[in-house]
């Protein structure tokens, strides 16, 4: 339970950008409070101020930033005090686990090392007696075999446990305060239910504030007390959890909350009659990838004998945790993977050991939207040129007749037309992955292979993106092979769903059979790590959950 005094008080809290000579507001008179054993949920979509506000707290914004009012830590005040007084309280008192645990944890260290560091600095310690408590938070957060991790390097570690060791180093020095910026935005539904459960026990074990920056509502529910909603720097609303998501005030709160996929809640798809007994666009039978023996690494089997078909105009979901090999079988299909047994046919073309000229007439009939849209566009060309860059190179048009095919494509994914002169870098995430469809589209591909496409926009953006796919996808008629691990989303838009585990297909059935009569228990438990933005039916679900891995 929390108590009456707050671990973080902020008063009329400001922070603000100098931008060519201007001052920016990125957060305006922000005013909160977080006590012991309590988690406040900052909410919001990219650009809101969330993880702005967080940073500034404990002076870690830019040089270019500047920040006003108060913000007390065990009452403290932690604004404009010298760099060696925060420096106390970091890491001691306030603690962060950031978004991404492969940029904030140090390449070139152990993780053993770099918790030892943050004991060292704060208390006097030995090195024995560091790694002696360092090896203890390595199991506290649940590492498999803590001894042998201490000395391992970040990238010898998956996602899910480069997460768990941050947070480890995050609670080295009991922390009053546990900020916790998107800390589960790029896990798998199954690894962010662990990490979700390890945080509350943790939280309520060690009775520490906890402030939690996400803009996913299924967690929020599942961990949060009360509820700051925010809007271009601004506070729209706070409450308690129970009242934002059941009775929402600010229109802006309710848009959000629309905007979530609901597992199970919306109608399932229906595939034409005629789709159903046309030739499939695209055949996988048997499918095997191996990655070779590498000096002393063997030889991976990463696709194992996995068969499947999609018809004109259907939507083929394809689910899984890092690691499954889902996006291993996309890049195989159109060819960007040797096939090392099987086959990998297109509109009856075989893919497996064709030649690249071969090979370039077959991709003309597929598109391809990649998870990260910001790297997949060329970041010198403008967007036109991107757009307009496959019919060129198909010599399908040029010149004028060039520019009217960019021109239709930009008014197809609702961008306005003066967008062609823009470079990525000037648009949102949201806009650069529409871009990523247009450039798919280009070819009028008769396949489209969506990698991972939402895993990085916010809810709402999301919410608009599927809305644009769909209506694409209806209306051109085009297959697609939807690869995500957001079962929300291909709730959304499959009209069938494939399951993939360690390389092989546990499980393929229509969109209603899969959700709600799953047969293999790895689909089980795939959809009940799915947190769902209602705390009373995601506490259920959690219990639920833990029942089905106790074997109960």
């Amino acid at each position: 339970m929390a108590t009456k005094d707050p671990i973080l008080k902020v008063k009329d809290f400001n922070v603000e950008f100098w931008v060519d000579g201007v001052w920016y507001p990125a957060a305006i008179n922000m005013n909160f409070e977080v006590a012991a054993g309590e988690v406040l949920a900052i909410v919001g979509e990219s650009g809101s101020g969330k993880s702005t506000t967080a940073m500034g707290l404990m002076g870690l914004l830019a040089d270019n930033a500047r920040t006003s009012g108060s913000v007390l830590v065990k009452g403290t005040e932690m604004l404009n005090q010298p760099l060696s007084t925060i420096r106390k309280f970091r890491g001691k008192e306030v603690a962060y686990i950031f978004q991404e645990p492969m940029t904030a944890l140090n390449p070139v260290y152990t993780v053993g090392f770099q918790i030892v560091e943050v004991l060292r600095n704060h208390f006097e310690m030995g090195p024995q007696v560091a790694k002696q408590r360092a090896i203890e938070l390595l199991t506290m957060v649940e590492i498999p075999e803590p001894e042998r991790s201490f000395d391992k390097y970040p990238h010898q570690l998956s996602g899910g446990q480069r997460q768990r060791a941050m947070i480890a180093q995050s609670l080295a020095c009991d922390p009053a305060l546990l900020i916790a910026d998107e800390p589960t935005t790029a896990l798998d539904v199954t690894v962010q239910a662990e990490i979700l459960d390890l945080m509350r026990n943790l939280k309520d074990k060690l009775n520490s504030a906890v402030l939690l920056i996400t803009h996913d509502m299924g967690v929020v529910a599942d961990l949060s007390d009360r509820i700051l909603v925010m809007k271009d720097g601004l506070t729209v609303e706070e409450n308690t959890s129970d009242i934002i998501f059941n009775k929402p005030k600010h229109p802006y709160t309710q848009s959000l909350l629309a905007s979530v996929p609901k597992l199970g809640s919306i109608k399932a798809r229906s595939l034409a009659a005629a789709s159903v007994k046309a030739e499939p666009v695209l055949e996988v039978q048997d499918l095997v990838i191996e990655y070779p023996k590498s000096g002393r690494i063997p030889a991976f089997r990463a696709v194992d004998g996995v068969t499947f078909s999609i018809q004109p105009g259907e939507i083929l979901g394809l689910v899984g945790e890092s690691g499954s090999g889902k996006t291993t079988v996309g890049r195989a299909t159109i060819g960007l993977l040797p096939v090392h047994e099987g086959s990998i046919k297109i509109l009856g073309e075989e893919i497996a050991g064709a030649k690249m000229r071969d090979l370039k007439k077959i991709r003309q009939h597929t598109g391809i939207v990649f998870q990260d849209p910001a790297s997949s566009l060329n970041p010198r060309l403008p967007i036109g040129e991107s757009i307009g860059e496959p019919i060129y190179l198909a010599g399908l048009a040029k010149g004028d007749e060039l520019n009217t095919k960019v021109e239709d494509l930009l008014d197809s994914v609702e961008l306005p037309r003066s967008y062609r002169n823009r470079y990525p870098h000037e648009l949102s995430g949201g806009q650069k992955q529409r871009v990523g469809i247009a450039r798919a589209l280009a070819l009028s591909p008769n396949l489209l292979i969506a990698d991972e496409p939402t895993s990085a926009l916010d809810v709402s953006v999301q919410a608009r993106f599927l809305d644009l796919l769909q209506e694409l996808q209806d209306r051109l008629k085009f297959a697609c092979l939807f690869i995500t691990h957001d079962i929300g989303v291909v709730d959304i838009l499959a009209h069938r769903i494939a399951v993939m585990q360690y390389g092989k297909l546990v499980e393929i059935g229509p969109r209603d059979q899969i959700l709600n009569k799953p047969k293999e228990l790895y689909t089980k438990t795939l959809l009940a790590a799915v947190p769902v933005p209602d705390p009373k039916e995601q506490k259920k679900r959690r219990e639920a959950r833990a029942r089905l891995l106790a074997g109960i």
